[in-house]
Formats: structure tokens, sequence, C-alpha cells
């Protein structure tokens, strides 16, 4: 049975699950994972999310989309967002965290840099 969802490791923190949509980004990123964990250093960017490189390039799905707490987003392709506030742009959307808040993900990704580790949940 094919699962839709992921683990995210944040380094020094909490681990949180989130469940995937069903499109064509999510099942690559689903089949990248099963290769391995993959690990992401990501930036804040304007105080609503992280980003970081993936290292690779996955299928767009790309429309516009606004963004809430928790949201996981592929931005152009090489990009992993992961959103902790709101915002309103054209990408992809991968997935979403589940049962977090704003509050609860802006304290576990911290402040500045954060290393978070992409696991299948098989």
């Amino acid at each position: 049975m094919k699962t839709n969802s992921i683990r995210l490791a944040i380094k020094g923190g909490e681990t949180f699950t989130a469940t995937l949509v069903d499109n064509s980004s999510a099942d690559a990123l689903m089949a990248l994972l099963s290769k391995g964990d993959v690990t992401v250093e990501m930036e804040d960017y304007g105080n609503m999310e992280k980003v970081g490189p993936l290292g690779t390039n996955l299928p767009r799905n790309d429309r516009q989309t606004t963004t809430g707490p928790g949201d996981i987003i592929l931005y152009q392709g090489k990009y992993l967002v992961i959103y902790y506030s709101t915002n309103s742009w054209n990408f992809t959307r991968i997935g979403r965290i589940d049962n977090a808040d704003g509050t609860r993900l802006k304290s576990a990704l911290g402040k500045g840099n954060v290393t978070v580790t992409l696991s299948s949940n098989d």
C-alpha cells in the first residue's frame, strides 16, 4: 500500500509527520525518500517560512496558492518551503504538517537557519 506521509525531523528539536497531497511532485519526493533520508539546510524568509534547496529538481505543479501554517511547498521545482505563517504565490503544494499551528512551528523551527531531515514514513 502506498504511503502518503513523511517525517520531518528538526535538528535539535521536534519531529513532525506530514500528509502529502496527490500530485507528481509529492510522488517524486516519495521516490527520492525511498532511496534514503534527505537533509535540507533551511533559512528564514520573510518571517513566514523556512526555505532550502532539495539538491534536485522535482516536477512542478504550480498554481496560485494561499498557504497557512504547516503547509509544505515546492518552489521553483528545487526548493522546499515550510510555512509557519501565511502567503499567497504561484507554487506547488506538496503536503501539510499534521496537527501543527503557526506558534508551535515557529518555535520548533527557531530563528535563523535550521536543518530539517525528511524521511519516508514506511
